[in-house]
C-alpha cells in the first residue's frame, strides 16, 4: 500500500506515521527527515535545503522532488511506504503521480489529519528532539524525566530552528496557503479521507487506520 499523510506542522503525522509502520511493515519516509539526514552528511542537497527551513519556507520543487522520487525506488519501497511531509504543493502532488504512473504504480490513500490553527501552535511552541536518536517531546504533553535528556538514550535534547516560535508561524501560514488545494486535488480522484486530528493519539490512530483501511488489532500498540 502506498500511503500519502497530509497535515500541518504539528498535526501528529510523524507518530502516525510510525503506528501504520509497525502494522503494515513499509519504509516511513519523511521528507523533513530526509533533508535533515542530507545536511548532517554533508550533501548538497541539505545545504540547498538549509535556509528554507531555517526561516520555515519550503523547500524548492527542485531541491526536494529528485529526493523523493530517488527514495521511492529503493528496494524497501516495492511493497509500499508511508510518505509524510511530501507533497506540500499542486506541482509536487502531481509529479509524484507521474513518477509513480512510470514504474506502473500509484497512491492507493491519502490521509489529512487535520487540525486547528490555535491548536498547532501549541503543540509546537515547547518541542525538543533528542540529538542521538530523534525521539522527540513536548514541554507540556510528553516531557522527559530528566530535563534536557532523552529517557531513551540520555541524549541532549534541543529545539530545532523550525520550532522556534516565529518559524513556526511561518511554517503554518505557508501550509495553510498551500495545503488546500492538494487536499482539493486528492479528493477529485477519491482518495482522501479526513481524520480529526484533535483527538487523543490512540483515537486519531484508531480512526485513521479505518479510514486507511488498515487492520488495528485492538489499537493495541
Amino acid at each position: 500500500m502506498r500511503i500519502v499523510l497530509l497535515g500541518a506542522p504539528g498535526a501528529g503525522k510523524g507518530t502516525q506515521a510510525q503506528a501504520i509502520v509497525r502494522r503494515l511493515g513499509v519504509p516511513h519516509i519523511g521528507s523533513g527527515a530526509l533533508l535533515r539526514g542530507a545536511l548532517e552528511r554533508g550533501d548538497e542537497i541539505g545545504f540547498l535545503a538549509k535556509p528554507y527551513m531555517d526561516r520555515g519556507e519550503l523547500v524548492p520543487d527542485d531541491v526536494v522532488v529528485g529526493m523523493i522520487r530517488e527514495r521511492i525506488k529503493a528496494p524497501d519501497c516495492e511493497r509500499g511506504f508511508i510518505l509524510e511531509g511530501f507533497p506540500r504543493t499542486i506541482a509536487q502532488a502531481r509529479t509524484l503521480d507521474r513518477a509513480l504512473e512510470g514504474e506502473g504504480e500509484a497512491i492507493d490513500k491519502v490521509a489529512y489529519i487535520k487540525v486547528s490553527l490555535s491548536e498547532l501552535v501549541r503543540r509546537l511552541g515547547g518541542r525538543w528532539i533528542c540529538r542521538n536518536c530523534q525521539k522527540p517531546y513536548h514541554v507540556l504533553f510528553s516531557p522527559p524525566r530528566v530535563e534536557g535528556r532523552c529517557d531513551v538514550c540520555g541524549g541532549e535534547l534541543y529545539q530545532r530552528p523550525d520550532d522556534t516560535d516565529y518559524t513556526v508561524r511561518r511554517r503554518i501560514e505557508i501550509y495553510l496557503d498551500y495545503m488546500p488545494r492538494v487536499t482539493e486535488y486528492y479528493s477529485v480522484d477519491g482518495k482522501l479521507m479526513e481524520v480529526d486530528g484533535e483527538q487523543g493519539i490512540k483515537e486519531v490512530q484508531r480512526e485513521l487506520f479505518w479510514a486507511l483501511g488498515v487492520e488495528d488489532e485492538g489499537n493495541s500498540d
